[in-house]
């Protein structure tokens, strides 16, 4: 049995917990003079996608989840126990910091301390918090409306001492969704999102909906903490480079992994449902001309590593026969002889 984590985030015997090590590496990240580009979705093997793919971190999208696991819009209707398991899995399998949308806290300052606590012990590296009135709408979508600032801001305090408890490198974002909502303007928005660092001390504002480049360098400028901005609504979108010479520290591409993943199997489905078998043929030859190789799912969950440990603790006369089986991952398939007729 492990011993508890302290406060420090580290174990009792005083050594660091591997969720706390990607805590600081994810500090780090948002530290240092480069742009911090971060690909989102919603499951594990696209975040191990991400990782094979170079990117250092990765964002659990709250409305990919409640696409892609439920089939519902992004309205409030995800529980934090919902989010929270989901997130366990996506950090377990990952070796990257994971940052997650945790909605609007699921509650009032009180359940937030509650909810943020349940995260940290996740093994997320951080998570953002909208500013929203429940139930929330998607944070681009027109008709949303957001709490008062001072309510605003207890929830980030509540957030942050939740963190302080269990672990102080847990980064805690404030989402700011004012802009294009009702009764709020540029000002207004970039007051909140001052109140919520100097107030609320959140670690990082990602003031949402940004509509020029000159919004995101003022607010850059007048935000003193690190600010987020997502990909897109800027007019045409500018470059990682333009986004860095703002001073942005971190853009978000949240929808990239599930869309381009559906719009492939949109394709796929409608032209096999068209065309048959043919349809298919095409796709694999599509996908094994890819210059990255094809994705392999049993690979990217973990097949190889079963088979490691048949070897290393099952009986020998126990052990699957992979050297004369045909099947996926068998000596067969791999040799690319033909199976015994």
């Amino acid at each position: 049995m492990h011993p508890p984590a302290t406060p420090d985030g580290a174990t009792g015997d005083g050594t660091m917990n591997e969720a706390t090590a990607k805590r600081r590496q994810f500090r780090e990240l948002l530290a240092r003079d480069e742009l911090l580009v971060m690909p989102g979705g919603f499951s594990p093997l696209l975040a191990r996608i991400a990782q094979d793919a170079g990117f250092e971190s990765y964002f659990i999208a709250g409305s990919q989840l409640c696409a892609f696991l439920y089939g519902y819009p992004d309205t409030g209707v995800m529980g934090m126990r919902d989010v929270v398991d989901h997130a366990r899995h996506v950090a377990a399998r990952t070796d990257i910091p994971i940052f997650l949308d945790f909605d609007t806290g699921f509650g009032n300052a009180v359940n937030v301390w509650y909810a943020v606590q349940e995260a940290v012990r996740a093994g997320v590296a951080g998570l953002q918090i909208e500013d929203q009135e429940a139930p929330k709408k998607s944070g681009t979508s027109a008709g949303r409306r957001c709490i008062p600032v001072d309510e605003a801001v207890g929830k980030y305090r509540a957030a942050v001492a939740a963190r302080d408890e269990i672990d102080r490198e847990f980064v805690v974002c404030a989402r700011c969704d004012a802009l294009g909502a009702a009764g709020e303007t540029f000002e207004s928005a970039l007051n909140r999102c001052v109140a919520y660092a100097e107030q609320g001390g959140v670690d990082l504002v990602w003031l949402n909906s940004v509509q020029s480049r000159e919004q995101l360098k003022i607010a850059c400028r007048e935000i003193p903490v690190p600010v987020l901005t997502i990909w897109g609504g800027q007019g045409p979108a500018p470059t990682l480079e333009e986004y860095r010479e703002l001073g942005l520290r971190v853009v978000l591409y949240p929808t990239i992994a599930a869309s381009s993943g559906m719009q492939a199997a949109w394709r796929v489905l409608h032209d096999f449902r068209r065309r048959g078998q043919a349809a298919l043929a095409d796709w694999a030859a599509q996908v094994n001309a890819c210059p990255d190789g094809p994705a392999d799912y049993k690979t990217l969950s973990g097949i190889p590593k079963v088979m490691e440990l048949e070897r290393r603790f099952l009986a020998e006369d126990s052990r699957p026969d992979y050297a004369s089986t045909w099947g996926h991952g068998g000596t067969l398939e791999q040799s690319g002889r033909q199976p015994p007729k």
